[in-house]
């Protein structure tokens, strides 16, 4: 009998699973995209009743597709994008929509924190900025907004910790999450602090249990065993988020190490052991020592969510044709015509901020701007300018990174999303000027939840393997006059956004007076 591991991750757009044997072969790998709901502005949820069927569909998918038996898998590994917000009762039943990582509607509750508790004292304890519109602050505004549906909440969870509660029934997250829980969360400690869970107001008894990523925190019970066409007893993991996820599984596991993934995020992750943590980036326990390490990550609130924005509302004529044509995606169509753009957009230049800005900025009011559009841009000239836009905002970052003394190796390592674009890794090649590669299997993230459940159960002594079975291929190599002439337009595209950040904020105060 073999031995099998199931790797399951939730993104923002859509879960995915896959299954490797004990050398870490990619066997199956299945996708199934959920809806993005945005009904008011700043909103941004999923139906949390899609989770459980998805993991049932795409785990049964990949059992067929590997030919591989029930009994046969060891371990399961599940992540999700962070931070996020499912609600449950005691019979473990969805209360509202759940909250993805766009969502900023918490606007009064990060104003409270940063009167009464101070954004000094919350950075101290949580390593992380309220602007990040943490777990935490959707907690405090479900209390304030929905008292009568609150009352109901048995536990607080994230996405991946409901997906793993419906498999085992035990309520647990990993310490990878809780720099994402947010505010009352000691990322030092690994636990929530009392006194401030008080001042919130918010009770002890609705957060998961903690452990670390590859602790076993439970097994699949009978019930979960026959929806999802496994056995039962299969031990689980208490998981990661899942950029850490896509980042094990692109090989990055020691201090240095650098990767960018561009799935609805896009996010740039630096492996690091310190502990002076850099206040205008996102920091992490790292699955590869959840104990001691951690990672900085940077992120760009839409990411690859540019792109499939413009595949919804401009990109009709594209999506259609590719339904036609087994050899291409809509995405693919989408690059051939940004590829007939020269560098730069002559004159485009975009912010991508459709909802929001995260990293450097934790601008909850940026919104996307587009700057120099004239007669002769054309869709190209849109669609490629929002990649610059990214590469801008990611160099942001990166150049933050350096310049507070983080270690950051070379190549930088492009993996999943729109990162099979090698027009954007060009692009993100000579912004950065730093050379890069990609990664040959670009399973991402569920390759990453899979090697972890295989540390958990010992078929892996370490995560060394995810090193080991990386390929990296596509070696890019920077045009110093690329860089210089990107240089010129970044410099034009940070002014921008510093000419109109207050109107920003103007603009989200009148469009809130006139929303229905």
């Amino acid at each position: 009998m073999g031995r099998y591991l199931i790797g399951l991750d939730y993104g923002t757009g859509g879960g995915k699973a896959c299954i490797i044997d004990e050398e870490a072969n990619v066997l199956a790998y299945a996708f199934r995209e959920y809806p993005i709901y945005v009904d008011r502005p700043s909103w941004s949820e999923h139906d949390p009743n899609k989770y459980w069927p998805i993991a049932c569909e795409i785990i049964k998918e990949c059992l067929e597709k590997a030919n591989v038996r029930p009994e046969e898998i060891q371990a399961i590994g599940i992540s999700s994008a962070q931070p996020c917000l499912v609600m449950v009762d005691e019979e473990h039943n969805p209360i509202n929509r759940a909250y993805n990582l766009m969502d900023r509607r918490a606007v009064e509750e990060v104003e409270w924190l940063r009167k009464n508790v101070g954004v000094d004292e919350i950075f101290a304890i949580n390593g992380n900025r309220i602007e990040d519109h943490p777990a935490m602050v959707n907690i405090m505004w479900e209390k304030k907004n929905r008292p009568e549906t609150y009352k109901q909440v048995w536990k607080m969870l994230t996405i991946d910790a409901y997906v793993r509660l419906k498999m085992t029934g035990k309520a647990a997250m990993s310490y990878s999450h809780g720099g994402f829980w947010g505010v009352a969360y000691d990322i030092k400690k690994k636990e929530f602090n009392q006194e401030l869970m008080d001042k919130l107001g918010i009770e002890m008894e609705l957060m998961p249990e903690l452990f670390p990523c590859e602790e076993i925190v439970g097994h699949v019970t009978e019930g979960a065993a026959k929806e999802l066409g496994l056995v039962a007893g299969i031990p689980v993991c208490a998981g990661q988020v899942d950029c850490n996820a896509g980042f094990v599984g692109g090989g990055a596991i020691s201090p240095g190490d650098v990767q960018i993934n561009l799935g609805t995020c896009g996010v740039m992750g630096v492996v690091n052991n310190s502990k002076e943590f850099i206040d205008l980036v996102c920091n992490d326990r790292y699955t590869t020592n959840s104990c001691e390490d951690f990672i900085s990550i940077a992120v760009v609130l839409t990411g690859g969510q540019v792109l499939r924005y413009l595949r919804d509302n401009l990109c009709q004529m594209e999506a259609a044709t590719a339904e036609l044509m087994s050899d291409l995606d809509v995405y693919d169509l989408m690059n051939k015509e940004a590829e007939k753009v020269p560098a730069g957009c002559e004159g485009l230049i975009i912010h991508p901020y459709l909802m929001g800005e995260r990293t450097v900025l934790w601008d909850v009011y940026a919104r996307g701007t587009m700057f120099g559009l004239s007669m002769h841009h054309t869709k190209g000239h849109i669609i490629r300018a929002m990649m610059e836009g990214v590469a801008y905002a990611l160099y942001d970052n990166y150049r933050l990174m350096l310049e507070k003394g983080i270690k950051a190796n070379a190549p930088i390592i492009l993996n999943e999303g729109g990162a099979k674009s090698r027009l954007w890794r060009r692009i993100i090649t000579d912004v950065f000027n730093v050379p890069t590669a990609f990664v040959e299997n670009r399973v991402g993230a569920p390759l990453g939840d899979a090697i972890l459940a295989g540390v958990s159960v010992g078929i892996f002594p370490d995560f060394s393997i995810a090193k080991e079975k990386v390929k990296y291929i596509d070696y890019m190599e920077p045009d110093p006059k690329m860089h210089e002439m990107y240089m010129e337009y970044f410099e034009i595209y940070r002014n921008l956004y510093q000419h109109v950040k207050t109107d920003f904020a103007d603009l989200y105060k009148v469009a809130k007076k006139y929303e229905k």
